[in-house]
């Protein structure tokens, strides 16, 4: 069903048969090309839950809800229980990945509320998000990282990012004020006291050992996640955000909107923001269940940006940063919650996640099956999106681990597409996408369940930089991995300065 504006794209016919591809799930066509006429062989039921106006507000990684219905999560409870999976303790894995280091959470973060977040990587640093704040680690050497500082600023989710002397932290939640020492509101408090504030705190890192929270900047709904995109004299910040209330005058849907935030270089201190473009403007989308981006990957070497919006996978012209345009967007009846984006070097394929579950469910397991809460990876010509494979880590996960596609980064391995990819409780997965119609894992780790009570742990965010693989684990820790094969050798000399993983560098 081809969608150009807000008409429908074709997808291949035959797309539900599944293919086990040495030891990861790919899922792709048979028979047919991508781009024949066809249909999708099974409307997704979590789709149609997750594309109601309100079911949608609060879902992805808010862990408020977790868009499967009851039906399908008595499914699930009665299915999982086979003897492959872990016990509480155990650890499995590939032998050429292997866990050089872990550092639990400490301080304030030490707690099961506090979760561990997203990754920026700056020089021989670390800065970890954690729903109460932020920590910075020193990885001069990788396998005895060493925690630098910690800075309280609670604020679900405090995603992260850096850029030179700045520090950029998401605050998705309503709080009372700005500061870090506000509380949280719900809707209805926020409604009755008739102000709150959520949006992006901008600190001074300039000192690692004491960070200066020195602005705030409020954006409409928050915001859940950003993405920085450099300019001449400013950075600029793409706040995704997609929590909507009728209760809240700012934050009503549809929101179809991105909040864009310039931050001048010489004058951080002046961030304001800039634009609000709607990126969904035709008022027949409203029905899909869009309502704003849960997450924005730019490509600046290519003038690019893919987004992971409600209910479609956009990519967008972003020359002129403060007027993205929109060139090709797509939607998949198997996809529930549009999470993340990530391009390939070459920019000719995108890998995009779905978040099934919002990140609390337990949908690794044969019942939800290897097609929902996995990658789809599509394959991108400059002027169209075409759906190549479905890619899903193939380890069942006990029915009290929330496992589904999550955060991970390219290896950047010359003439190959490499990605290493967090799944929460059901661990690492580094597979070579080179061939985007089959997808292969070469190496993985996972852990066993957390505990009993199926309390939301996990790896979040799993990144490669400058040799290591980094892992922001929900309950855990600080992971540091050791990735010894040759397949991802050349990436050894590759090396960055500076790294965010929303903001692809080219190499």
């Amino acid at each position: 069903m081809r969608m150009i504006g807000h008409r429908w794209r074709r997808r291949a016919a035959g797309l539900a048969v599944a293919a086990l591809v040495s030891g990861g799930l790919a899922l792709t066509s048979i028979g047919t090309s991508a781009a024949d006429d066809g249909e999708l062989l099974r409307e997704s039921t979590a789709s149609e839950e997750c594309a109601n106006a309100d079911a949608i507000a609060g879902t992805g990684d808010n862990f408020e809800e977790n868009c499967l219905t009851e039906s399908e999560l008595a499914e699930i409870e009665e299915s999982v229980g086979a003897a492959s999976i872990l016990p509480a303790g155990a650890t499995a894995g590939s032998p050429n990945l292997t866990l050089a280091s872990n550092l639990p959470k400490a301080g304030p973060f030490a707690n099961t509320s506090a979760l561990n977040s997203d990754l920026a990587f700056q020089g021989k640093h670390v800065f970890a998000g954690n729903y109460n704040g932020f920590s910075v680690y020193n990885i001069e050497n990788p396998r005895k990282p060493v925690l630098v500082s910690q800075v309280l600023c609670p604020g679900s989710q405090n995603d992260i990012t850096v850029y030179g002397d700045l520090l950029f932290l998401s605050t998705d939640s309503r709080r009372t004020d700005d500061s870090c020492q506000s509380q949280s509101l719900t809707a209805q408090q926020a409604a009755d006291r008739g102000s709150y504030w959520e949006g992006m705190k901008i600190f001074d890192i300039s000192d690692l050992q004491n960070p200066r929270y020195i602005k705030s900047v409020e954006t409409k709904c928050g915001s859940h996640t950003h993405t920085l995109v450099p300019g001449d004299d400013s950075v600029y910040i793409y706040v995704s955000s997609y929590d909507t209330s009728t209760l809240l005058s700012d934050c009503q849907p549809p929101h179809d909107l991105i909040s864009i935030i310039d931050v001048p270089l010489d004058d951080p201190t002046s961030a304001h923001v800039a634009a609000e473009p709607v990126l969904f403007p035709d008022p027949a989308n409203q029905g899909s269940g869009t309502r704003g981006c849960h997450d924005i990957t730019a490509y600046p070497h290519l003038g690019l940006a893919a987004g992971a919006c409600m209910g479609d996978g956009i990519v967008m012209d972003i020359a002129d940063p403060l007027n993205p345009v929109i060139l090709d967007q797509v939607r998949d009846p198997n996809f529930a919650f549009w999470h993340s984006a990530t391009f390939n070097n070459a920019g000719t394929s995108i890998i995009f996640t779905d978040e099934l579950g919002g990140g609390s469910g337990p949908t690794c397991n044969p019942t939800v099956g290897p097609v929902r809460g996995a990658n789809a990876i599509y394959t991108w010509d400059g002027d169209s999106l075409e759906f190549a494979s479905y890619y899903k880590i193939p380890r069942e996960q006990a029915n009290t681990e929330n496992c589904v596609a999550h955060n991970g980064s390219l290896i950047p391995v010359p003439g190959k597409d490499i990605f290493v990819q967090a799944w929460y409780q059901g661990g690492i997965s580094v597979f070579d996408f080179t061939d985007p119609y089959n997808p292969t894992e070469f190496a993985w780790f996972d852990r066993g369940t957390f505990d009993a009570e199926g309390t939301i742990a996990g790896a979040w965010s799993t990144y490669y930089y400058n040799g290591y693989i980094y892992s922001n684990e929900i309950q855990r820790g600080f992971d540091v991995f050791d990735l010894r094969d040759k397949r991802v050798a050349p990436a050894k000399g590759q090396r960055y300065d500076e790294f965010n993983v929303q903001t692809q560098p080219v190499y």
